[in-house]
């Protein structure tokens, strides 16, 4: 189709058309309205409205020609939000690929599978080990996706991979909507004999009826067992830019309605992918205008505006490779060669290093003391439901009183059926709750145990036993003094011995929290776990703990590892500092870098450092750390 012949964008009236769209996308919203539950009151009248605005707005827009005209602006807004969207997985891909190990888990998407087509033995979890690569993957094709759409180049691919897209999507967060956490699914599993799992499904299957063995051969085995499913309550989506920006994440069934309302616009630029071509100059001058505007409406909500600068420069780049790429690269492949280019040097960045905007409750300049508060209770009413004998229908009532005598002091006539809670205002769990470094005092070292608010807590709880030796064995059995009564004891069986001053057996485990949270300066190395480590900084990491401990500022290790791996990396690295443990999930949340060195001053982020920015010594105390002299 030339440039002369594009159908008109008017159709046969530019503003009437404008202004049925108009009605169309508000008959959408208030179709998605009357299935959210905030609005369950209004839903049908909202279901109503929703329904009959678009029905009729459709049939106008086709007899007034503005398919054309609605072509254009779902490009706008489906451009303009695939850009978005795909730049915040992109900035942050680790953590998106922590939520596709989220997908891949047998009891998340797989039983799906399982559970319809009766595939036992299907599974997705080989994929987790390439979750990071997936995650990239798709960051990079949504935004060149986004690009494409907007520039108008290859748009009939890019519809057709556009739509597959949503499809999927569609249904990742259907099923993550109607995920029940309750129910079950068959899973079976091929082990080889040789596998310690194996040896362990043998042993569970022996008293587990919900495990049993399917088959044995002298080398493998074959087990079936009844699992709970596994829902995801975040569909990752918009990453934690979201929950970081307006205090929450889309809930499942939120997701769900957008990516309807997302397919319901592709479907739009699917039925005109016909009419559409490569822009002209002045559809590039509209479009670039209009997607950036549109993207500037996201970038204000999110509080970053670099999809603003990065979706421009994406976009002019692309207009510009098409004009000056010559013959090979001035056309629809320049374009998206220079935007998958401008994309990977993007996310190359933040994987080397760490995300450009941290919406994370951990993120320079948070209060970590004020992110552990910052929850709400919630307010509920407990109601009964009372069912009259004569007519099987069901009351509801709040309260037993005698306003509601005549149902609950009526038992000829009603009957207690079940008891309700109705939430009133939701609870919102804090944003950090898994923060507390610890470490039990079984695998105290001396570096732990030198280490002041150890040293203290120790100090404080040591209590009086008195020493009650076995005659027969010479073993010793310490009995708390306060709990110690001499005609009590057998004397023919133990010696009473001194009076000994020991810890506490209560005390099983030393939270340093409080004490981290309460610095005025601390210096804190997260490290998820040794093995993947890249410790090529460790020679800075070791300046610093030298320097901080001549001048009295504490710098503890916070790590998954147990204590015989943290004694075996003081041996390899000589990095010698105190070493707390905290749950792997909170880590992650910390820190995408293994390791990070962060700074803390009375609990607020002062700085954070990935291992391929490690500062040196003589750079902290100028920027961040204060030294007397």
């Amino acid at each position: 189709m030339s440039r002369y012949n594009r159908p008109s964008l008017a159709g046969k009236s530019l503003i009437i058309n404008c202004i049925v769209i108009a009605l169309n996308i508000l008959g959408l919203t208030f179709l998605v309205m009357g299935y959210h539950p905030s609005f369950v009151e209004s839903a049908t009248t909202y279901k109503l409205l929703g329904y009959g605005l678009m029905g009729l707005s459709l049939i106008t827009i086709h007899l007034l020609e503005g398919w054309f005209l609605f072509a254009q602006i779902s490009r706008i807004i489906v451009g303009g939000l695939f850009i978005v969207s795909g730049l915040i997985k992109a900035n942050d891909p680790i953590g998106f690929s922590y939520k596709l190990e989220e997908y891949f888990e047998d009891g998340a998407l797989a039983y799906r599978i399982k559970e319809w087509f009766h595939w036992d033995t299907f599974s997705l979890e080989f994929l987790i080990q390439h979750a990071l690569g997936l995650s990239v993957i798709i960051c990079i094709f949504e935004i060149v996706l986004g690009a494409l759409i907007l520039l108008g180049a290859k748009f009939k691919t890019s519809t057709w991979l556009m739509l597959f897209m949503m499809l999927f999507f569609t249904f990742l967060t259907w099923h993550t909507k109607e995920c029940d956490p309750t129910a079950t699914f068959t899973d079976r599993d091929t082990y080889a004999l040789s596998e310690p799992i194996a040896q362990i499904k043998i042993e569970q299957a022996a008293h587990n009826e919900n495990i049993k063995i399917v088959s044995k051969t002298a080398n493998k085995v074959t087990i079936e067992e009844i699992k709970k499913t596994q829902c995801v309550d975040d569909c990752g989506c918009f990453g934690d830019a979201m929950k970081g920006s307006i205090g929450r994440s889309l809930t499942p069934a939120e997701s769900y309605w957008k990516d309807i309302v997302l397919l319901y616009l592709v479907i739009i630029l699917f039925i005109s992918r016909r009419k559409i071509e490569l822009n002209t100059q002045n559809q590039n001058i509209i479009m670039i205008v209009f997607g950036l505007l549109f993207i500037s409406f996201f970038s204000y909500i999110f509080s970053w505006f670099f999809p603003i600068l990065f979706g421009g420069v994406i976009l002019l780049v692309g207009v510009w490779i098409k004009q000056a790429g010559g013959k090979y690269f001035g056309n629809a492949y320049g374009i998206i060669l220079s935007s998958t280019a401008l994309c990977a040097i993007f996310v190359s960045y933040v994987l080397l290093y760490s995300p450009l905007k941290d919406y994370r409750p951990y993120h320079v300049g948070s209060n970590l003391i004020e992110r552990m508060n910052d929850g709400r209770e919630g307010v509920y009413e407990n109601l009964m439901v009372y069912t009259n004998v004569e007519t099987n229908k069901d009351t509801t009532i709040s309260a037993l009183d005698e306003s509601t005598k005549f149902i609950w002091g009526d038992a000829e006539k009603w009957k207690f059926s079940k008891r309700e809670t109705k939430t009133i205002i939701p609870a919102i769990l804090p944003s950090i709750q898994q923060f507390d470094p610890a470490i039990s005092v079984s695998e105290l070292s001396e570096t732990e145990r030198e280490f002041e608010p150890i040293a203290e807590i120790l100090a404080n709880h040591q209590v009086q036993y008195i020493d009650l030796i076995e005659r027969s064995s010479n073993n010793h059995y310490p009995m708390l003094l306060e709990d110690f009564y001499l005609p009590d004891i057998d004397t023919a069986i133990y010696t009473v011995g001194d009076t000994i001053l020991q810890l506490s057996e209560e005390i099983a485990d030393i939270s340093l929290k409080d004490y981290i949270l309460s610095q005025d300066q601390i210096l804190i190395v997260f490290c998820r776990n040794f093995s993947s480590a890249n410790f090529g900084r460790i020679d800075k990491l070791k300046e610093i703990a030298q320097k901080a401990k001549e001048n009295n500022i504490p710098m503890v290790m916070i790590s998954t590892e147990s204590m015989d791996a943290v004694n075996d990396f003081r041996k390899r690295t000589e990095l010698i500092i105190p070493t707390l443990q905290n749950d792997e999930t909170e880590i992650k949340a910390i820190t995408r870098s293994n390791p990070t060195l962060m700074v803390l001053n009375n609990g607020v982020v002062k700085g954070k450092f990935p291992f391929r920015s490690t500062p040196s010594w003589e750079w902290l105390i100028q920027n961040m750390l204060k030294i007397e002299k």
